[in-house]
């Protein structure tokens, strides 16, 4: 009988990674599928489960009976069956603060897009128009409130502050946090962005933050204000939003994530020129696999000799 952990890979990883693993680590057993369904014939022999975490089902926890860690190369865990997890007292950990820096320069180019008018000069480009009549501005001074100051608002605060913008967080408590020049806690989410010249929502999707961002939220912030949404879909009441950008409630929305995934094709926000649309590439770069993989390779050398030596370990009770 192999008395070696077993890992098993859900997700597609290129060559040399399964290599440099393999011979990394010896004294564990890699099986390397390249989707949940390929793997869920190995589910009955895993210790631990290499995952994006957003195909596992209850059923799938449950065919796997030796489970005891699964490692999400992701920070958002929404779709997670964590209640089938916390029953099996499985632990669960993530790569959570590998996509601030991505996260914080894409929130860099959504503000400085719409402040130099990159949209309305694009579409000049596009019709041989040479025309300066639409006027940049100027970000230095502006306000910019970070709905979520963890790592990767904490991450986008700092890029911001290189532009010597005020920054305004929220987060649970309203701890005060590095790089916020000021914080509220989660009830105070209409005051935090009432002087706002950007919002930027990097909220999780829990109970609590479910359709949090609502009409009234859209209505207290300024008709200047833009709207850049880097968290979860989810967290926003999509129609409200919708509505406050046509009645300019709101003056222009930066969407990175959506309730549904991939938008569809007949959704208003495609044809509103009031919104700027990514297919949720916002945490995503080049320094994204490599970044995890450095999260796992500690977590499992941990897991192997000191388990409570880990880190990015993740409350399954709370999903985060």
């Amino acid at each position: 009988m192999n008395d070696k952990p077993v890992i098993v890979s859900t997700t597609k990883m290129k060559s040399a990674i399964k290599e440099h693993l393999n011979e990394s680590f010896p004294e564990a057993v890699f099986v390397w599928s390249k989707s949940i369904e390929e793997a869920r014939g190995h589910l009955h022999e895993a210790d631990i489960l290499l995952t994006y975490g957003e195909d596992l089902t209850e059923e799938d926890i449950d065919a796997a009976p030796r489970l005891q860690w699964i490692m999400v190369i992701s920070a958002g865990m929404d779709k997670m069956p964590f209640k089938a997890i916390e029953q099996k007292g499985i632990k669960v950990t993530n790569v959570k603060g590998i996509h601030g820096k991505p996260m914080a320069e894409y929130t860099i180019f959504a503000i400085l897009q719409h402040a130099r008018q990159g949209k309305h000069y694009y579409k000049q480009e596009q019709q041989k128009i040479w025309s300066r009549r639409a006027v940049p501005v100027e970000v230095e001074g502006r306000n910019v409130t970070i709905l979520g100051a963890g790592s990767i608002g904490t991450e986008t605060a700092k890029a911001v502050k290189r532009f010597d913008m005020h920054t305004t967080g929220v987060n649970t408590k309203g701890e005060t946090a590095s790089f916020f020049d000021e914080m509220f806690n989660a009830s105070q989410l209409k005051e935090a962005v009432a002087s706002a010249d950007y919002v930027v929502n990097v909220l999780p999707l829990t109970e609590e933050t479910e359709n949090v961002i609502d009409k009234y939220i859209f209505e207290a912030m300024k008709e200047e204000a833009v709207f850049i949404n880097i968290g979860r879909g989810a967290t926003v009441q999509e129609q409200d939003l919708i509505d406050a950008l046509k009645k300019g409630a709101i003056h222009h929305a930066v969407l990175d994530v959506f309730n549904q995934e991939p938008l569809g094709e007949s959704h208003p926000f495609w044809e509103m020129e009031n919104v700027t649309v990514t297919p949720h590439i916002s945490g995503i770069s080049s320094g994204y696999v490599p970044r995890a993989m450095d999260i796992f390779e500690k977590n499992l050398k941990a897991f192997l000799r000191h388990p409570e030596s880990m880190i990015n370990t993740v409350d399954v009770k709370k999903g985060y």
